[in-house]
């Protein structure tokens, strides 16, 4: 049994001046920190549903046998059925972005794209030839979010919007993301996709502060706490992927890939994850015949997250403010949300979430 090495880092780039992200960071978690303090019983009766509901989860993983998938298609078909109602219905025309070098990022007219990760594609197949021990092996690899033990994504997410459950799923609460992206620039990955003119920033300053809502795998987490299996691992005809508790799918990820002269990966990648994949070939053998671009997640060998020390730092700077922002975010979207359908606004509360 091979185990990736985790000596390189694909390390997020330091941004020292002050950029329009920054400031918005600073000015609006000020402002979201009064807000909240202002809405004490929503906030701390959200934060007290969430603390009971956290108990009730173990941590979960997947383990996906790559010498069995063909590509068929199957789950990325299936993750879009099952999600599909979750997808962003973004408004027309979009507000015009400060400074204008701010993009939007509309995905709305592409919707039927699968052969990369998108707003309403979470779930993508990637395909790689591979020659190795004068064999080539044709690769087809699902590719989602990795669900990581310990995600930057969560951690260093300045409104709360990105969080763990105890599951192990790691989600973004549409209610209240502003699609700042950083969820996106750290992850190693860039999993996190955004979509333009949805989301709480259009009744916000919609000139100013965010972009949107980033959107990824959210492990169908609705349906499994209802017992139910995501519905990729449900519909792979090949018996690709496995769904179980964490530990037991280590575990056999561990028998598997010494039974088959294996390699793994996601195990120990980013300070492990939630995503074990197992392939016949070297990964870094793998990772030549993928190309890395946006939507195009290839396999880095990443060192365990919070190093440097400077993340370390950024996580405990953004902890305090995240948590009073996300706060106040959540009580707005969730009054947005009651004047959108036409309801009286009533107290906040939080989604069904297993926060860590």
């Amino acid at each position: 049994m091979k185990q990736h090495d985790n000596t390189l880092s694909r390390a997020p780039s330091a941004r020292g001046a002050v950029n329009r992200r920054t400031f918005l960071t600073g000015v609006c978690a000020a402002g979201m920190a009064a807000c909240a303090s202002a809405l004490p019983s929503s906030a701390d009766a959200a934060q007290t549903d969430s603390a009971a509901a956290a108990g009730t989860a173990q941590p979960m993983a997947t383990l996906f046998d790559l010498s069995r998938c063909e590509g068929c298609g199957a789950c990325v078909d299936a993750c879009t059925e099952r999600n599909a109602r979750k997808y962003p219905q973004p408004r027309h025309p979009f507000p015009a972005m400060f400074p204008a070098r701010v993009r939007a990022e509309d995905w709305s007219d592409k919707q039927e794209v699968t052969d990369r990760l998108t707003p309403y594609n979470w779930l993508t197949i990637q395909h790689a030839s591979v020659t190795y021990r004068e064999k080539t092996y044709e690769l087809h690899i699902p590719r989602r979010c990795m669900h990581c033990d310990n995600p930057l994504c969560a951690n260093l997410c300045p409104w709360g919007a990105a969080y763990k459950e105890n599951s192990g799923t790691v989600r973004i609460d549409d209610d209240i993301c502003l699609g700042g992206a950083k969820c996106r620039q750290v992850c190693p990955w860039d999993i996190p996709q955004r979509q333009t003119g949805v989301g709480l920033y259009l009744d916000l300053l919609p000139r100013f502060a965010g972009n949107g809502v980033m959107y990824k795998c959210d492990r169908c987490h609705d349906s499994v706490k209802q017992g139910a299996l995501p519905a990729c691992v449900e519909a792979c005809p090949l018996g690709v992927q496995e769904y179980g508790p964490r530990d037991a799918i280590i575990s056999k990820a561990r028998k598997l890939a010494q039974a088959t002269d294996g390699y793994l990966y996601g195990l120990d990648e980013a300070g492990g994850t939630s995503t074990i994949y197992v392939s016949p070939v070297p990964f870094d053998l793998l990772n030549t015949s993928l190309t890395r671009s946006a939507g195009h997640p290839d396999f880095p060998l990443v060192q365990p997250v919070l190093q440097p020390q400077k993340h370390l730092a950024g996580a405990l700077m953004v902890a305090p403010l995240a948590g009073m922002a996300a706060g106040a975010l959540k009580i707005l979207g969730t009054l947005r949300k009651e004047r959108d359908s036409g309801h009286a606004p009533a107290a906040a509360h939080n989604k069904e979430q297993d926060h860590e």
